[in-house]
């Protein structure tokens, strides 16, 4: 049976990839991409939905589909104001999930974040420890939770920093075994490979994965 795709953040590093990927599925007829603005690319699985985030609900008849994908997310450069990164980081994901469950979707897919942490003294991991909480709350029939390290891709943005960051990790990288595995930068198209892959599996229940188990996935 062919599935419907309800995908968040598709304009973003690991959301662009699986959008691509999800387009190029067979076993997925639709995608409904859900952001802000449209994304100027034209296939006929495609379906896209223009919102405004903070008044969702007056878009809750369009939201439905059989599984959500989320990989929207901000950092602290692009995003100072803490209310708003937590709406982008926590609100949205939930309200939408919300929204879609109760539409009928079953599962649920979440872009994370390494040690994310609901007790961490830090806001950014005690947000993403926040939203992987509350999201078990919400009675999807199974919900997967990806924890990436690094994220090794091309980015729109020019980070400087990042970039030697990427550039020295692939050389630790080899020398990262046994538990620091989960440490090794990852590429994108893995993470977006492992959250397709895992979709199409049929399971019940939370499942939580690390960066290696991510890279192991896809």
């Amino acid at each position: 049976m062919s599935k419907k795709a309800i995908l968040l953040g598709a304009s973003g590093l690991i959301g662009n990839n699986l959008l691509a990927q999800l387009l190029d599925n067979p076993n997925y007829s639709e995608v409904l991409a859900i952001g802000r603005k449209t994304l100027n690319i034209k296939h006929p699985k495609l379906k896209e939905l223009v919102v405004d985030f903070d008044h969702i609900a007056q878009y809750a008849a369009d939201i439905t589909g059989d599984v959500v994908f989320c990989c929207l997310g901000t950092t602290n450069s692009k995003t100072p104001d803490k209310v708003q990164y937590k709406k982008i980081d926590y609100w949205y994901p939930l309200d939408i999930g919300s929204i879609a469950q109760n539409n009928g979707a079953t599962a649920y897919h979440l872009v994370s974040s390494m040690g994310a942490d609901i007790n961490s003294s830090l806001f950014y991991p005690k947000t993403k420890g926040e939203v992987e909480r509350d999201l078990k709350a919400i009675p999807f029939k199974s919900i997967y939770i990806y924890r990436p390290s690094l994220l090794d891709g091309d980015r729109k943005e020019k980070r400087s920093t990042e970039r030697i960051l990427i550039g020295l990790m692939r050389l630790l990288n080899p020398i990262l075994i046994g538990s620091l595995k989960k440490y090794r930068s990852i590429k994108i198209e893995t993470v977006a490979s492992a959250m397709l892959k895992e979709s199409l599996t049929d399971k019940k229940g939370v499942f939580i994965y690390s960066s290696d188990q991510i890279q192991a996935l896809g």
